[in-house]
């Protein structure tokens, strides 16, 4: 796993987007990002810390993808169905601390916040149901965290719309269940 993880970092580094899904996009597509696999415990909080630093957000970005690596690389895969707590979520809100240099003894808001943000993001996982989806998952955090970011930060990251296109390579898809199901 920690050589996917250090593809995933070189590939964030060479990314230029504002666009997380965009710049997740181009990456989860490559041979050493599979369908499903706890290598979302990193590429999707990576993304998010990539397309925040090209926007402007000051943060040293190697460092703080070197540190996300660090924490995701500590997260066991299915955390969704065995935890209750999808991975793609956890990787979002440690890039948030990362962001703001939050720990379990921060006494400002950013520790709240950060408790807001990933609350969203389950809710909204939650509505969907499952089998799990890594794809998905990170679509509806993506749309969650993107929102908080423009909202908390003085950063404005791109908000695209969101087409599923790995449908055909997931054997559990929920198809039109699915916000992202490209074939409605």
């Amino acid at each position: 796993m920690e050589e996917r993880a250090n593809e995933i970092i070189k590939a964030c580094l060479n990314e230029k987007s504002i666009s997380p899904v965009e710049i997740f996009l181009n990456i989860a597509q490559k041979d050493f990002v599979r369908i499903h696999g706890p290598e979302h415990h990193i590429l999707d909080g990576a993304a998010m810390l990539t397309a925040f630093y090209n926007a402007g957000g000051r943060i040293d970005l190697e460092d703080s993808l070197n540190e996300l690596m660090k924490r995701g690389l500590q997260m066991p895969g299915a955390t969704c169905g065995m935890w209750g707590v999808c991975g793609a979520v956890s990787s979002m809100g440690a890039a948030l601390s990362i962001i703001d240099g939050t720990g379990p003894l921060t006494e400002d808001a950013s520790w709240g916040k950060h408790m807001e943000f990933t609350s969203k993001a389950l809710h909204s996982l939650s509505e969907v149901g499952g089998p799990r989806c890594c794809k998905r998952d990170a679509f509806l955090s993506f749309e969650e965290v993107i929102a908080h970011i423009n909202k908390n930060y003085d950063v404005e990251l791109k908000k695209d719309e969101i087409v599923c296109c790995h449908s055909d390579r997931n054997a559990q898809c929920i198809k039109e269940r699915c916000p992202f199901y490209a074939k409605k």
